[in-house]
């Protein structure tokens, strides 16, 4: 029904975001009807199987209908706790994706770079549109730092993953010995931060007027023209006497006030995603690695899942089986916390 209102068809940001969610549950309500029917058949298939007269064939038909079916219901019931799950609600954000060079030299700006153009890939691969954002490149080649912006579809719940240390151990093209080395890049997923909107409460402000004085003619001294505006929650006053008249004093006082209320939330806004950065981003020391990349043997370790993955294809974007890898490991871990909350106040 709220897709068809006429004010959420004008608001393109609103109908995406009702549309997605609509799109969220029809999976789930056409998983659920599926473990439903499949549920009324087993029941169906047992009480054929206390009927008497079958004979051998007709049985082991029932006994495999049987088996097939209690799997699919396993399965519909597993696939339905995970669409339960809560969902992150960053998840359909699109974000900022920042690849450092951590230690290694020169070395370490070249795998970044190396990085950079991995994700290049992978964001092609899913349809999303990616813009640099800032960049300092290196001086053999590569980046000290790169910063793009991903735009697409669902861009955080699948890159969310990336953040953290990755590890490369190669023989880099200055070394004449041909030795392996060791080098770092970090890469930090920032998801989009939203808008910020700022709506004053008329009761969060005491306003009084008074007599401006000065110059600016008779009407400034006799009338009250100037505003005083204390914004209870912030403590924040303004006094405004520059307009000539109260009703422009006060929307020149309010402006004021909006202008100051927006500076804090961004800078609490901006404080909380360099927070959230550190934490992500580390200092690119090799003790907080998630992946090594080792090209001699051609392969990708990602060491929070133990798996193995082969490293060309990695390289050229190919790392949907590791995120959705990710993706099932987080699922697990949320099931398994799920299963503990619900056991906890039996016991």
């Amino acid at each position: 029904v709220k897709l068809a209102d006429p004010d959420v068809v004008s608001n393109p940001s609103e109908y995406q975001k009702l549309a997605q969610s609509m799109s969220e549950l029809d999976v789930v309500v056409s998983t659920f009807r599926k473990f439903k029917d499949c549920e009324k058949q087993l029941e169906e298939t047992k009480a054929l199987a206390k009927e008497e007269g079958a004979d051998e064939d007709m049985a082991d038909m029932i006994a495999y209908e049987l088996e097939t079916l209690s799997n699919q219901l396993k399965e519909l019931e597993e696939n339905l706790k995970v669409l339960l799950l809560p969902s992150d609600p960053l998840d359909s954000r699109n974000i900022l994706l920042e690849v450092r060079a951590g230690t290694g030299g020169d070395e370490a700006g070249l795998w970044a770079g190396d990085l950079v153009r991995m994700y290049e890939r992978y964001c092609e691969r899913n349809s999303w549109k990616y813009s640099p954002i800032s960049s300092s490149e290196a001086e053999k080649g590569g980046f000290k730092a790169y910063v793009m912006e991903v735009k697409g579809n669902r861009v955080y719940s699948k890159l969310k993953y990336e953040s953290g240390v990755h590890r490369v151990q190669r023989v880099p093209q200055t070394e004449t010995q041909g030795r392996v080395h060791t080098s770092t890049a970090t890469v930090a997923i920032m998801p989009e931060a939203d808008e910020v909107e700022v709506v004053i409460d008329p009761k969060d402000i005491e306003l009084t007027t008074a007599r401006s004085g000065g110059a600016g003619g008779q009407n400034v001294n006799k009338v009250e023209t100037a505003v005083d505006l204390f914004h209870k929650p912030t403590g924040i006053r303004i006094f405004c006497t520059e307009e000539r008249t109260q009703l422009k004093n006060k929307n020149r006082a309010l402006q004021l006030l909006r202008a100051k209320l927006y500076e804090i939330k961004l800078r609490e806004q901006q404080e909380s995603i360099r927070n959230q950065r550190k934490s992500q981003v580390g200092t690119g020391a090799r003790s907080e690695k998630i992946r090594t990349y080792n090209y001699k043997d051609n392969r990708v370790t990602d060491h929070r899942l133990k798996m193995n993955f082969e490293l060309t294809s990695f390289l050229d974007g190919d790392i949907e089986t590791a995120v959705q890898s990710c993706v099932a490991m987080e699922q697990k871990e949320l099931l398994e916390e799920l299963a503990e909350s619900v056991a906890a106040p039996a016991s």
